[in-house]
């Protein structure tokens, strides 16, 4: 099967390719302190710590890596749990040999570089073009659909849906050049929020803001995208976020959207067109045991997540060797449609009531786009978007 890019009903076919690559994870999170519209309405990232509190930060990431479990992580998080571990160890081990002072130099560059993720951030387009995500793209494949011509001269909120387990299709349409994004949408600039915790981990960050993710909380770090002059920035932003990978299995269509506005509001205030974009096959990669509301393992899961930041699904897919049991996501086609744009028009202080309305607009538009290209791509015809 080979992986497409359509544009506007124009389609081009890269050269396939067999190998599997390992998946990176990218973990988002919206909603802020500022935009926060109550309980279970944004997920609060909290205030972008000082310097001062930079080697606090570290030490509490070099616990979180040291004392959770690789067997307890989500495939999902599995990637970059390591990779930010194999970062740390070796930011530690390089002090207690011959190359103590890289350690020393990075930290004394690290500090006065602090709030660079969280101020557009260093692409590089060098590792964004690497042949390892096209490799990953093939595995599935993944396939980046585009439905209507984006003016370069504008700012645009996007908002990706469904989180899934694995985040693989916002990861590769929006922090690599795998499936033609630039090609696809010319003059526009993605950026992919991620949780501020993988920024605090020395040389793991550098790798992180080379794909154009960002960290920071949403109310701070968003704003400064959407407010660039001259436009040409796209903002992604996975509503559902770590909540919602805990009802990502396959055929399952449930959206954590009903309750969260803050990117809404955050639209608003910026007059920047808001944009649905739905990810066909993101909840097909992995089986999940079954952990309804209220059971004790859903308890478990929201627990953790309070604690960790992350989610915690139980899944399983497929092994190296054999198809029948592993952690290996499967080879199913992941296809994610980028729908037009809303119009929104700018205000500095929104009432609750134009927020509810935009809101109920967004999901009638991300309905309506799902609707539209189901039976494309072979979802029931019985089957419809459920918000919680």
């Amino acid at each position: 099967m080979y992986a497409r890019a359509h544009a506007c009903g124009q389609e081009y076919s890269p050269r396939q390719k067999w190998r599997a690559a390992p998946a990176a994870a990218c973990k988002e999170v919206y909603g802020g302190s500022r935009l926060r519209e109550g309980l279970g309405q944004g997920l609060t990232l909290g205030v972008l710590p000082s310097q001062g509190d930079a080697w606090e930060n570290v030490l509490q990431m070099l616990f979180l890596c040291l004392v959770t479990p690789a067997r307890s992580r989500s495939r999902a998080d599995r990637p970059v749990f390591v990779s930010a571990q194999c970062c740390m160890i070796l930011f530690v081990g390089l002090l207690f040999t011959r190359l103590w002072l890289v350690s020393i130099l990075y930290a004394a560059w690290w500090l006065l570089d602090w709030d660079t993720p969280h101020k557009g951030g260093r692409r590089n387009h060098f590792i964004r073009k690497s042949i390892v995500w096209r490799y990953m793209r093939d595995y599935f494949p993944v396939t980046l659909v585009k439905t209507a011509d984006l003016d370069p001269r504008k700012n645009y909120l996007v908002g990706f849906h469904p989180h899934g387990v694995l985040v693989a299709g916002a990861f590769l349409n929006f922090c690599t050049e795998a499936t033609g994004f630039s090609k696809l949408f010319p003059g526009l600039t993605s950026h992919l929020m991620m949780l501020t915790l993988w920024f605090r981990v020395p040389f793991f960050r550098d790798y992180l803001m080379s794909g154009g993710k960002q960290g920071g909380c949403l109310g701070t770090r968003a704003s400064s995208v959407l407010r660039k002059p001259g436009g040409g920035n796209i903002l992604v932003i996975v509503v559902g976020g770590a909540q919602e990978a805990l009802d990502a299995r396959p055929g399952a269509f449930t959206l954590l959207l009903k309750n969260r506005k803050g990117f809404v509001r955050l639209a608003i205030e910026h007059g920047v067109s808001l944009i649905p974009a739905f990810s066909f096959g993101e909840n097909e990669l992995f089986d999940q045991v079954d952990n309804p509301k209220g059971s004790w393992l859903r308890n478990v899961q929201h627990r953790l997540q309070k604690v960790m930041g992350i989610s915690l699904p139980l899944f399983h897919a497929r092994g190296v060797f054999q198809y029948s049991f592993g952690l290996i996501p499967y080879r199913r086609p992941i296809f994610t449609v980028v729908g037009k744009p809303i119009h929104v028009e700018k205000k500095q202080n929104p009432s609750q009531e134009e927020v509810n309305q935009l809101h109920q607009t967004y999901i009638g538009e991300l309905c309506k786009l799902f609707e539209e290209h189901k039976a494309k791509y072979n979802v029931p015809k019985e089957k419809h978007l459920e918000f919680i």
